[in-house]
């Protein structure tokens, strides 16, 4: 009996190893095409890039293959360029009026959005246009609606007996403009996620606050606005990662002018690299931008770990 138990343990045990072991085969299997397209499509980008911004690189170095290191040249040459400081004010005031104005516009329609009324479904699908279109198309219809002379806004302020004004030629206003073009593109993006995680608050806790008297306001401000602030660190941190390199909506609006008045880190990445070929000082920006993206996205996933461990505690 002894034997046979001792047999049927150690058969056991080594059917248990054989079941992780191809496990184990099976998670990887499950793993590699994603590791594969992490290194090619990220990993390898992203130490080339590192790789070209402390080097000497030219066109000449596409076909002479010949990059001289430089170290921190690049960098340098960079930061102690004068467009450095436009292009970095420029990325924050843009990141930070878009997001602000998406947040809210996108926040109030949500909650607008989470009655329920005749059409509400479709009124929502209708608001998705903006972020379904291709970003291209998107600045190229706000282009023409910006335009000075034939542009629908200015067509409007002139039936209102007011001065057009100049949306792409006054450095004034192209920044604003630019802003106003990003913020209706990112609005329908926080009403989606928004109103989902509305709709995720039981109904319930609205009727017991609305039975103890709870105005409207009350309601939202101590009920909706804490249980909606996981969701919320969510929509601003991929606002801010999204907002922070936008390129296409900037090129295809404004091109970056005029006289760099909406130049960010992105187009003027963009511009040394490919209008001035210097592409260690274009890659060097490039970093300069993941390297900020990649500390707000540090600093979100510390604040989510705090948030859960509090919520655990």
């Amino acid at each position: 009996m002894t034997l046979t138990a001792t047999s049927g343990t150690v058969a056991n045990a080594r059917s248990r190893t054989r079941r992780r072991s191809g496990q184990g085969w099976a998670a990887a299997g499950f793993l590699l095409p994603v590791l594969v397209y992490l290194v090619v499509f990220f990993g390898y980008p992203l130490l080339n890039n590192l790789s070209m911004s402390f080097r000497d690189f030219t066109v000449k170095s596409f076909y002479t293959g010949e990059a001289p290191f430089t170290g921190f040249g690049n960098y340098s040459a960079v930061l102690h360029n004068p467009l450095f400081g436009t292009a970095v004010l420029n990325t924050l005031l843009f990141t930070i009026g878009s997001i602000f104005f998406q947040f809210t516009i996108g926040l109030a329609l949500a909650v607008f959005f989470n009655g329920r009324f005749p059409g509400s479904g479709t009124l929502r699908a209708l608001l998705l246009l903006p972020w379904l279109l291709p970003l291209v198309v998107s600045g190229a219809v706000w282009r023409w609606m910006f335009d000075q002379d034939h542009g629908i806004l200015n067509a409007a302020l002139r039936a209102l007996h007011l001065a057009p004004v100049p949306w792409l030629t006054s450095t004034g206003w192209a920044l604003p403009a630019v802003i106003l073009t990003n913020i209706w593109i990112g609005v329908p993006f926080n009403l989606v996620i928004l109103h989902g995680g509305l709709r995720a608050i039981p109904a319930v806790l609205y009727e017991a606050a609305e039975l103890d008297g709870a105005t409207a306001w009350q309601r939202f401000r101590y009920l909706t606005w804490p249980m909606l602030r996981p969701v919320t660190g969510v929509v601003l941190m991929l606002g801010l990662v999204y907002t922070i390199k936008v390129f296409d909506v900037i090129m295809v609006v404004t091109g970056g002018g005029p006289a760099n008045a909406t130049q960010t880190l992105t187009t003027w990445s963009y511009s040394l690299s490919f209008n001035s070929f210097a592409f260690g000082q274009g890659a060097a920006v490039g970093n300069i931008l993941i390297l900020v993206a990649t500390v707000f996205g540090l600093i979100y996933l510390r604040s989510a770990r705090a948030g859960l461990s509090e919520t655990a505690s």
